[in-house]
């Protein structure tokens, strides 16, 4: 009866977004490649997946040589809303915002500024690195980055590539960074990995001793890649959890456009193989391999958006991996963890462990 319940739940708040668009394929080779030659797409995507795993280390190193810039703005600012929200009155309040130059360089220029929202704590001691879901709004996770301020942590709350003040006029949605354009995604999770070590360099530069990260959904996964990535980072909690990027698009209810978008040009199968570099499930040998690091891997019982196996899948591998983690599930679904008490409940979860690990 439960697992009715959420599920209808879950539709009905997937639904409520009714501006996605079926986007044309497209193969991208362009944009893992400088020297794309209209060559096989596949063998080209093959090849680079191959070679990005095989040397993660340099493909998804820290940028190095950033200019950041810290200044108070208006928050919410009139870039980050669109039309049906400016027609509406607005109160602004002043924000620390950081930004600087994304080492990633995208065709699209206003993604190319990457910004992060800052929650300082008068103590120094340690901070906690946000990333937001797909298509977050701009303001959302501000409540979680002022609980951490409440624990004597600060918070960076990242705004990912194509969101918000970064998303390109032509969008309504943050569709190129998880589109069926598959060069285009791999280029855009890179640059999500670059500019969130980007905010580790910055906290280390201000003088925090520990720096955690906490990532929910597509944020979990580049959390991930982040965590396996630099070992700056002292503590982790992902909060929806899939071993595939592919796997999630292909089968999930949020990325329905995506899934038909494909069509009949690719099978699941090739897809796995050439989102690998950006999938965790590649990189759990590199994970046990290092010293152990605090993580905890929040999951949903009734997800259809990360379907639930898929989380399971990825806890067997932990187990399977001999890599030491703590594993909440919680009886809910993707979109209803925001609801109450779930979303009360996984916040918990996710600042108790961090204050724990960070202090």
């Amino acid at each position: 009866m439960l697992k009715n319940y959420m599920h209808k739940r879950e539709r009905h708040y997937a639904m409520l977004n009714n501006n996605r668009v079926v986007q044309p394929f497209g193969w991208g080779t362009e944009f893992v490649s400088e020297h794309a030659n209209g060559g096989d797409p596949r063998e080209a995507l093959c090849e680079h997946s191959r070679h990005v795993v095989a040397n993660s280390d340099e493909y998804f190193a820290a940028p190095e040589g950033i200019e950041f810039s810290l200044e108070k703005r208006l928050y919410p600012s009139a870039a980050s809303m669109n039309a049906g929200e400016l027609k509406k009155p607005v109160v602004q309040t002043e924000i620390p915002f950081l930004s600087w130059q994304s080492a990633v360089k995208t065709p699209s220029v206003e993604n190319n500024t990457a910004i992060a929202t800052y929650f300082p704590h008068e103590n120094k001691r340690a901070a906690v690195v946000i990333l937001p879901h797909w298509n977050a709004k701009a303001g959302t996770y501000f409540d979680l980055a002022k609980y951490f301020n409440k624990v004597g942590l600060s918070a960076l709350r990242l705004t990912l590539p194509y969101h918000e003040e970064r998303m390109p006029p032509e969008l309504e949605r943050a569709d190129h960074l998880v589109a069926p354009n598959v060069g285009r995604s791999l280029q855009s999770i890179r640059q999500s990995i670059a500019d969130t070590r980007a905010c580790v360099s910055w906290l280390k530069d201000q003088g925090y001793e520990k720096v955690g990260i906490v990532g929910t959904s597509i944020g979990s996964c580049v959390a991930f890649m982040a965590f396996v990535h630099d070992m700056r980072i002292d503590a982790a909690v992902f909060n929806h959890v899939s071993g595939y990027m592919a796997d999630v698009v292909w089968h999930g209810l949020s990325t329905y456009h995506v899934r038909e978008s494909f069509g009949d040009n690719l099978t699941l199968e090739e897809l796995r193989e050439y989102w690998l570099p950006v999938s965790p499930m590649a990189y759990m040998d590199k994970l046990a391999a290092q010293p152990w690091r605090p993580q905890r891997y929040i999951y949903t019982k009734y997800d259809l958006s990360f379907p639930v196996d898929l989380s399971i899948d990825t806890m067997k591998a932990l187990r399977k991996a001999s890599i030491p983690h703590s594993e909440i599930s919680l009886p809910c679904g993707h979109y209803t963890l925001g609801e109450k008490p779930w979303v009360y409940l996984a916040g918990y979860k996710i600042i108790r462990y961090l204050h724990q690990h960070l202090r």
